[in-house]
């Protein structure tokens, strides 16, 4: 199963946007083995502002990449133990899904017709985080996820 992380603002050449690419190689190389990946990291950034036209270019891409599971990042979402993302990421993919696509909006969230769109709402706690440190936190997530279905002792509970 593919994992991609679609996520809105271009973060450029920043530490941020390094890590998070270095935990989604990660977990393309953990994961392939299990079924898993590429986890890809796919930028979108609209050219007007607002919800609504960030919701226009990210169901654009989610168009363009095909059918998939839709999760989307936001704070009224469920809070989940690294343990049971990765169950719930070996369920997915043991019940034939082809592709997984998490979604990380803008400043101002994601766009109700997004949010609706989704099949599960996932949540990093009560805290607000900033955008790039979102999208490490979900990769690095991912990878968690990929050592834990491959048995490695990278997660300790």
């Amino acid at each position: 199963m593919k994992i991609t992380l679609l996520t809105v603002h271009r973060l450029g050449a920043s530490p941020e946007a390094s890590l998070a690419k270095d935990y989604a190689a990660r977990a393309t190389a953990t994961g392939r083995a299990l079924g898993l990946g590429p986890v890809e990291i796919i930028e979108v950034e609209s050219r007007k502002p607002g919800k609504a036209a960030e919701a226009e270019v990210l169901m654009a891409q989610i168009t363009a990449l095909g059918p998939a599971w839709l999760a989307v990042c936001d704070e009224h979402g469920t809070a989940r133990k690294s343990r049971d993302l990765a169950s719930h990421i070996g369920r997915l993919r043991d019940d034939g899904h082809r592709r997984m696509i998490i979604i990380i909006g803008g400043a101002d969230g994601l766009d109700a017709s997004l949010l609706s769109s989704a099949k599960e709402t996932i949540a990093f706690g009560i805290q607000t985080w900033p955008h790039a440190l979102a999208r490490v936190m979900l990769a690095e997530q991912i990878y968690r996820a990929t050592t834990i279905l491959a048995g490695s002792p990278y997660h300790r509970d």
